[in-house]
């Protein structure tokens, strides 16, 4: 790592197309977009074929995760994947829709933003009510990283050891511990 770089990890998920580009393709497309901004990746997860959610929420995803370092703040990291999803037509219509990019900052070394109250009130609130809120600032970690088996099991491939700063489990203890109906419909992507 080069001094002042930052570890973090980013999870990239599509499930529209855009023009001739396919998911998988634009997953791709914005992985380069990440090198030209200032993120230097360091490993990159396989790409899976998960089911949209919530379930029925639109077709199928294509998610992966990258582990990758910058010096750049969370609030700059941030806007830079705001930037790249902006450039793959990425609309923000409702919340849990279907899209042709989401780049979500999963984790930036072991930061909390913007502060432990504010992480646990998010990480605690009932599904009915995360439909309807979004929160105003960024999160850090990534408050649904423990439910998400479409951004867990990619995370495994590259930081199996990663530890949530808050829960206090590695990505692979938060993994086993997922219902099995949540990671029987992931696979692959040939």
């Amino acid at each position: 790592m080069t001094k002042n770089n930052h570890q973090l990890l980013i999870a990239l998920g599509s499930n529209i197309g855009l023009a001739t580009s396919r998911p998988v393709d634009i997953i791709k497309e914005a992985i380069i977009e990440l090198s030209k901004s200032g993120i230097i990746l360091k490993s990159l997860s396989r790409f899976y074929e998960t089911p949209a959610y919530p379930k029925g929420s639109g077709p199928n995803f294509v998610n992966s995760v990258v582990k990758a370092e910058t010096n750049y703040s969370a609030h700059a990291i941030l806007q830079r994947l705001h930037k790249i999803e902006e450039k793959f037509e990425r609309r923000r219509n409702s919340r849990w829709s279907a899209r042709t990019l989401d780049l979500d900052l999963l984790a930036l070394e072991e930061q909390v933003l913007p502060s432990k109250e504010v992480f646990q009130y998010w990480c605690d609130l009932p599904l009915s009510e995360q439909k309807k809120k979004t929160p105003s600032e960024l999160l850090l970690p990534h408050p649904r990283i423990q439910d998400r088996a479409f951004v867990l099991l990619p995370l495994l491939e590259i930081e199996p050891n990663w530890l949530h700063p808050i829960l206090n489990k590695t990505a692979l203890q938060l993994y086993q511990e997922l219902p099995e109906q949540t990671k029987k419909n992931i696979q692959t992507v040939q």
